[in-house]
């Protein structure tokens, strides 16, 4: 008998819905499973679409200084690529320590308590769904900016992209990997083209995309303070989002999912260093100046291609990849939901895997939020990305104290350089948070400070609810042993045909003692039927007594439920069902002209009294006579 569709399927970490541990073969789902290629194409988008502002990020940062301020673009980017080694290094780490995944969550509930624990969950689901936004919205800034007349449309292309990527994402994460491997190719190796063009220019080729655009560049400045480069290098350190994405889904991976998670990672690192620093040094060796309505990353390929067809190509991957670099989040998101229900504090549903080896409904869930942030940002970048970095830094500093607690609890071999890597990690990432969340708090960075600790509390909630359902059902203990009752069936009817007798038919075999019920009202029309019953009834003979139950309105479930309350209370050693017959016609559509009485009944039954309530599937088939 199936299981009502509300009641949970466990409290206890380890549900039947858990996969066993990899052990490193290779089994049916391996197929909807990441290769290291495929891991990058699905989960370093977020990371990869950061190049396109990260660096500009920062240069509009020290533009405030003048060109004076403009010469600290590379120290300053060479400081966050040391970062970036640094969080790679980690997050290695974190996978081997971590394989069923979970990043920053797994390390905090195991070194860091479980409270602090949900504090990183609630970070990383932020920047999850939030990374969903901003790159969808990036994405289709950039093609309203090539063809303005859709800019009016923006929401609604925003909604459409957002479709597109999520039905990518439902057929499995290997599919959603296969379709993004193209465009993820074309922006890696366009950019990677671009620099090494670059670096054999003596000065930009052509300045026409920046040509009659006002400079954002400071005047006067002659000194560049502390708190400048600190801003900077905070600013710029919204290319390090989406670095954790790895970690968090190293489930996705085929066996040996660690070592492929790993390599992922490296591989991650590797290239977004490599295209941050010869970002930067680009910038240096054309002057480069901010200039409003064109991205610095437009500027650069002009300067090193020239305003020709290889410009338009830069433009076109950038543009399409910002706009898929949401798929980092459904890739990670799920996995991390799941996890959260594993440990009962969300909903086991978020759990539950497809065939393909997809969390749907994380999936499902995640579409949803983004598009309502989608549409109440009005498909605006600019009004997302100052709530955007918050949350990913406290991850990463939640990531990077775990990971020293989790050093000098082992004390193995070198324990002692890799805690002090993490340390100055958790020290940069730190400071990284509280000067983000200053610089951004009027922007819109306080939402993220009130919707983290709410977060917690629905995480709180939800746990203590489902360790009530526990204590109530008495999980992890040995029951009694079971013993037989007397079984009371209550058929609920309202005419005779093939439904009723397979009914009482089924209730005969399951129960002791079986009644029928009949709910009669006091119209004419329900009199006469109900006469007509009693008397087809008396005729049929099926040996099952025909209880009426008269209502003064026309309310059906209230009746029965109050006599099944009433049985229950007068038989307390007897096992009452309800056992309500259902029609299901072949089609689905006419399902619709069904009058849903026995949802009626079953939701009564259900609320008013502790009685089983099984519904009877009658299967109309097209050959049925």
């Amino acid at each position: 008998m199936a299981m009502h569709a509300g009641e949970p399927t466990t409290v206890t970490q380890g549900s039947a819905q858990e996969e066993p541990p990899d052990t490193g073969g290779t089994g049916a789902g391996d197929r909807h499973r990441l290769t290291t290629l495929q891991g990058l194409a699905a989960l370093s988008l977020d990371a990869m679409a950061s190049v396109a502002y990260g660096p500009e990020a920062v240069v509009l940062v020290l533009a405030a200084a003048g060109a004076y301020g403009m010469g600290f673009t590379l120290p300053v980017t060479l400081a966050i690529a040391a970062l970036l080694a640094v969080l790679v290094a980690s997050y290695r780490q974190v996978i081997a320590a971590f394989p069923d995944g979970g990043g920053s969550y797994a390390v905090a509930k195991r070194h860091l308590g479980r409270r602090t624990s949900l504090v990183a969950a609630a970070s990383l689901i932020l920047d999850y769904v939030l990374n969903v936004a901003v790159s969808v919205t990036a994405g289709v800034a950039a093609l309203t900016s090539a063809f303005p007349g859709l800019h009016g449309e923006r929401v609604w292309i925003c909604l459409a992209v957002l479709v597109l990527v999520t039905a990518v994402n439902l057929r499995g994460v290997v599919d959603s990997a296969k379709a993004f491997l193209v465009p993820t190719a074309l922006f890696v190796g366009s950019i990677l083209a671009m620099i090494t063009v670059g670096l054999f220019r003596d000065g930009p080729v052509s300045t026409a995309s920046a040509a009659g655009h006002a400079s954002a560049l400071g005047e006067g400045a002659t000194s560049v303070g502390a708190l400048l480069l600190l801003k900077a290098f905070a600013a710029g350190c919204s290319a390090l989002t989406g670095v954790e994405a790895v970690a968090n889904a190293v489930p996705s991976f085929r066996a040996p999912a660690a070592h492929r998670a790993q390599r992922t990672e490296v591989a991650l690192g590797a290239l977004l260093g490599v295209m941050l620093i010869g970002l930067s040094v680009l910038i240096g060796r054309f002057h480069l100046q901010p200039v409003e309505g064109v991205t610095v990353l437009a500027q650069l390929a002009d300067a090193s291609f020239g305003h020709n067809a290889a410009f338009y190509v830069v433009q076109f991957a950038t543009m399409v990849l910002l706009a898929l670099a949401a798929n980092t989040s459904f890739g990670g998101l799920p996995v991390l939901m799941s996890l959260l229900a594993r440990d009962n504090c969300l909903p086991h549903v978020f759990a539950l895997k497809a065939d393909r080896q997809v969390h749907r409904h994380g999936v499902v869930w995640l579409a949803l939020v983004s598009a309502v942030l989608l549409v109440l940002s009005g498909g605006d970048t600019n009004t997302l990305v100052p709530l955007f970095a918050v949350g990913v830094f406290a991850g990463f500093t939640i990531c990077q104290v775990g990971m020293v607690r989790h050093w000098s609890g082992e004390r193995a071999r070198g324990w002692q350089a890799k805690a002090a890597v993490n340390g100055f990690g958790a020290l940069l990432t730190g400071v990284s948070a509280a000067v983000v969340t200053a610089t951004k708090f009027t922007e819109g960075a306080w939402l993220i400070v009130l919707a983290l600790p709410l977060i917690v509390l629905i995480f709180e909630t939800v746990h203590r609810a489902y360790t009530e359902i526990g204590e109530r059902l008495e999980l992890g203990r040995v029951p009694q042993p079971p013993h037989r009752a007397f079984s009371l069936v209550v058929v609920p009817v309202s005419g005779l045909s093939r439904l009723t007798c397979q009914a009482l038919t089924a209730a005969r075999s399951l129960g002791d003692e079986v009644l029928a019920v009949t709910v009669t009202h006091p119209t004419p029309e329900d009199r006469q039927s109900a006469e007509a019953l009693r008397r087809d009834w008396e005729l049929w003979n099926p040996g099952v007594d025909l209880i009426e139950l008269p209502s003064e309105t026309c309310s059906l479930g209230r009746p029965l439920s109050g006599y099944v309350r009433e049985l229950v209370r007068g038989r307390p050693d007897a096992q009452v069902t309800v056992l309500i017959p259902e029609t299901e016609p072949a089609r689905l559509w006419q399902r619709l002209l069904q009058n849903q009485r026995g949802a009626v009944v079953a939701h009564a039954g259900r609320r008013d009294t502790d009685a089983v309530i099984c519904r009877l599937r009658f299967r109309v088939t097209a050959d049925a006579r």
